[in-house]
Parts: structure tokens; C-alpha cells; sequence
């Protein structure tokens, strides 16, 4: 990270985010160089540094994201990618549907397909009806953090799923995507936010059976 963005850092954020250039220097070794290691890891930084609420996680957030990343360019690149079809979710804020969609994901398909989410305008923290109704199927989403997409992540993608973005909303060629009209559990009581957790539920399992993927 350069030295004018760390003077404003902390002696624990320093410490970490150099660990953490550290682990995906070795996680990417032969893949990509220190240069674009750390230059993906500012950047993610710089994603949540305005508006994260808790700065001690900063370092842990840049680095999961910049890890995402670095695996989407990968695949872009045709550098690595294990066969795994790579599903991505993009709402507004990627605090609510995308985010049950993804917990769905993980917990239906396992390790067998790549989920990822994001949001056009991510914000702040997840909205907390989503939490309370995963939680009561057994799924935590507590610990994620809304995330913007990028570039290479959404040319990474097998499947987009938009919902809600509109015209925000990414369209590359080869890509399948689709449109899931779902409403934004932001402005609903919770018995109501619970029928639009069944549904995406239940949208996510056709989709895994479109892929071929046997849900758990």
C-alpha cells in the first residue's frame, strides 16, 4: 500500500493488511505479481474505508474482497479456474436479497458451484430482517459486508442474477442473466421478508437444477 494512504492507517490496520498481502502473495503465487496483489488489496481497502463501521475489520473485508477478486480475474484471464460454474447475485445495496440468495447458494450447493454478490449502491451494514429470517433456516449472513461488484467480477460470472439494479446493472456478452423480481426486505415486516426468503429459496434451487448442480 503506498506510504501516503498508510500514514493514514493505524499501527494494527499497517500490520494487518501487510499479513494479509502476505497470505495472497502466497495464495496467487505463479498467478499474479506482488504489483497487482497489493494494488487489488488498496483498492478493495478504499471500497469500505468511507463507510465501514467498525475500522478494525477493515484490513479482514479488504482482503476477503480482494481475494474474490483476484480469483475473478484469474478466470477472466484464463490463468486458473476449476470448472465450478460461478454464480453472482447483484442487488441494490447488497445488504438483504442478494445476500439470502447467496446464503442459500452456499448451503444448497456447497463447494460445487463459485457464489458472489453485490450491490450498486452497498450499504452500510445488513439489514437485519435478513439476518433474523436466515438465521431461523440455519444460515448466517450476520458476518457478510455489503460489497459493490467490479469489472472483473461480473465478467467472471456464469450467471448473473439481478434484482432490482435496473440499468445499474452490468450486461456483458456470453453471459446468462437473469431478473429475479423480488422485494426489497428494507421496507417490509418481517412475516413478509420471510415469503420473499421462500421464494428466493426456491428460485435458487431451480437455478442449481439448471446448472446440473444437486442441491444438498
Amino acid at each position: 500500500m503506498p506510504a501516503h494512504e498508510q500514514s493514514t492507517l493505524s499501527i494494527d490496520q499497517r500490520n494487518a493488511l501487510e499479513t494479509a498481502a502476505s497470505r495472497l502473495a502466497t495464495d496467487f503465487h505463479g498467478v499474479f505479481g506482488v504489483e497487482t496483489i497489493d494494488r487489488f488489496l488498496t483498492s478493495s481497502y478504499d471500497q469500505f474505508a468511507g463507510r465501514a463501521t467498525i475500522p478494525n475489520y477493515l484490513p479482514l473485508l479488504a482482503e476477503r474482497f480482494a481475494r474474490q477478486r483476484l480469483h475473478a480475474l484469474a478466470k477472466v484471464e484464463g490463468k486458473t479456474h476449476d470448472g465450478r460454474p460461478v454464480v453472482l447475485f447483484l442487488c441494490v445495496h447488497n445488504a438483504g436479497r442478494s445476500q439470502m440468495a447467496l446464503g442459500f447458494l452456499q448451503h444448497h450447493a456447497g463447494d460445487s458451484v463459485v457464489g458472489w454478490s453485490g450491490g450498486s449502491h452497498p450499504g452500510d451494514a445488513i439489514e437485519p430482517g435478513a439476518v433474523a429470517v436466515m438465521a431461523e433456516r440455519g444460515i448466517d449472513i450476520a458476518r457478510e459486508f455489503p460489497k459493490p461488484w467490479t469489472d472483473e467480477i461480473v465478467r467472471a460470472a456464469d450467471v448473473v442474477i439481478t434484482m432490482g439494479c435496473g440499468d445499474a446493472c452490468p450486461i456483458f456478452p456470453g453471459t446468462r442473466y437473469e431478473e429475479w423480481d423480488l422485494a426489497d426486505p428494507a421496507t417490509l415486516a418481517l412475516d413478509s421478508v420471510r415469503s420473499v426468503r421462500d421464494e428466493i429459496e426456491r428460485r435458487v434451487l431451480h437455478l442449481l437444477d439448471s446448472l446440473g448442480v444437486e442441491a444438498a
